[in-house]
């Protein structure tokens, strides 16, 4: 957990090392890095598996590859220009491999397939991510020399019974996408463009994805979505409904020893039912991610965010009520079009009432196509933007060291995750609060459930020994 770190987005570029299970030499090999939310890299794994499934086999090394891929994000401009810079280091290979194919999916694809094609040169096949079933056929084309693209959003794919190749992972924690798309059209967001509508996987493919990882080894799932509150599914067999706090009873019931989490909630829809259902099982971890954006009511009407400072504030009480020891996060931005100083301080005291135990801070950055650059003048000047982020930062370092600080003395259950990057006498996990902590090694291993009591802390980590 980092205290007051400056996102640009929520996960840095990151390559995705061999993975698969098969035993046998592939014919080709693949290369691939991912930008953004969690999703991407879910989407990553399902892409994987469909490459796996045409003889393609992961190589660490893009040098050694025959097909490179990059998993992209849109939402902020610098994800953009660092992806763009990738797509230049890569293309310089091309030179010394011609035969090499190199392509782009997911957001930044469907949104700027043309400008990368045509006016760049810069890659010569374009995925949207409802798309990647077609990647083997796309692969085809362009070693023909034809430029292939498909960037078709669809109201119905979900890769519902495509199995994930966990590439890069510690077979301990994954991702569980559950649901695609978003029907919320926040003003300032570009994923209802790039990833289309709401549409919900069975409820059926998504507890035998989990039974399987846990029968494999993994003791924790995160359940993905752009807004997992509204997952919804028909279930025509039985002529009955599955809701978001069903499907995470659901996959809690699979066993206590399999925690779960979930990504994210939309504050106007997450509901009691499913605070109480984390209430009821000690697996369930307690923790929300619940970005509130602004803390102006003014502003979060132009953002289309469709509730309010108090009606926010109301969320947040009725959580700490349900769950005392919740751990919440948030995301947050500044500067966004029209924002006054008044706008600003109502944000910050929305922060100092609320004492997030980690948050996501941005400045706005306009994205072409969303319905705030049709609407509105993108008119804060960059230093104000970038001084109203700083001060947010070091509000929340604050308040990140204070939350630490009060957990020391106490003992958490803490699953362990793997050898601390500083120490390599260190183990890490973290607890039911989303919170790492680190502890010696002694005779512990990856995988286990520990007991922990904290004797120290940074504003990031909690510092403890295991107790018997």
């Amino acid at each position: 957990m980092v205290a007051g770190k400056i996102h640009d987005e929520k996960r840095q570029g990151e390559a995705f090392l061999p993975g698969s299970k098969r035993s046998h030499s592939y014919d080709r090999h693949f290369y691939i890095e991912s930008y953004g939310c969690a999703m991407n890299f879910a989407d990553t794994e399902v892409i994987a598996s469909i490459l796996d499934q045409n003889n393609f086999g992961a190589t660490p090394d893009f040098q050694k590859a025959d097909l490179i891929l990059i998993n992209t994000c849109s939402i902020r401009e610098k994800a953009e220009e660092r992806i763009r810079k990738r797509l230049k280091d890569f293309t310089s290979a091309k030179k010394r491999n011609p035969s090499l194919i190199i392509g782009i999916l997911g957001c930044m694809a469907e949104r700027l397939k043309s400008n990368l094609l045509e006016e760049e040169k810069l890659v010569d096949i374009v995925v949207g991510p409802d798309a990647y079933r077609t990647l083997p056929q796309l692969i085809q084309e362009a070693e023909t020399g034809q430029k292939a693209v498909n960037v078709l959003l669809s109201r119905d794919e979900t890769y519902a019974d495509i199995s994930p190749i966990r590439l890069n992972s510690n077979g301990v924690n994954a991702f569980v996408s559950i649901m695609r798309g978003c029907n919320n059209m926040c003003s300032f967001c570009v994923v209802p463009f790039t990833r289309g509508r709401e549409r919900s996987r069975s409820a059926y493919s998504i507890f035998a994805e989990c039974e399987a990882l846990f029968n494999e080894g993994y003791r924790e799932v995160t359940l993905l979505g752009q807004n997992v509150d509204s997952y919804y599914w028909r279930d025509e067999e039985n002529n009955s409904n599955v809701n978001f706090a069903q499907l995470l009873e659901k996959v809690a019931l699979i066993s206590p020893l399999l925690r779960v989490r979930f990504s994210t909630s939309h504050p106007k829809d997450i509901t009691d039912e499913v605070l109480f259902t984390i209430k009821k099982y000690e697996n369930i971890c307690n923790y929300i991610h619940l970005p509130v954006q602004s803390g102006s009511t003014r502003l979060l009407q132009l953002m289309n965010r469709t509730y309010s400072r108090e009606w926010y504030l109301a969320k947040v009480g009725r959580i700490k009520e349900i769950i005392p020891d919740c751990g919440i996060s948030t995301d947050i931005i500044c500067g966004f079009c029209t924002e006054t100083e008044e706008d600003h301080k109502e944000s910050l005291s929305l922060m100092e009432y609320c004492q997030f135990d980690l948050a996501y801070m941005y400045f706005y950055s306009e994205r072409p196509g969303t319905l705030a650059a049709r609407r509105f003048e993108d008119d804060i000047p960059l230093e104000v933007k970038k001084r109203r982020l700083q001060e947010m930062v070091d509000l929340h370092r604050g308040h990140s060291l204070k939350s630490m600080q009060k957990d020391v003395g106490k003992t958490f259950k803490v699953l362990i995750e793997g050898t601390s990057k500083k120490n390599e006498d260190e183990l890490f996990g973290r607890n039911d609060q989303n919170k790492v902590i680190v502890f010696p090694k002694l005779n512990h291993k990856k995988g286990d459930y520990v007991m922990v009591k904290v004797h120290d802390c940074t504003a990031g980590t909690l510092i403890g020994n295991v107790i018997s």
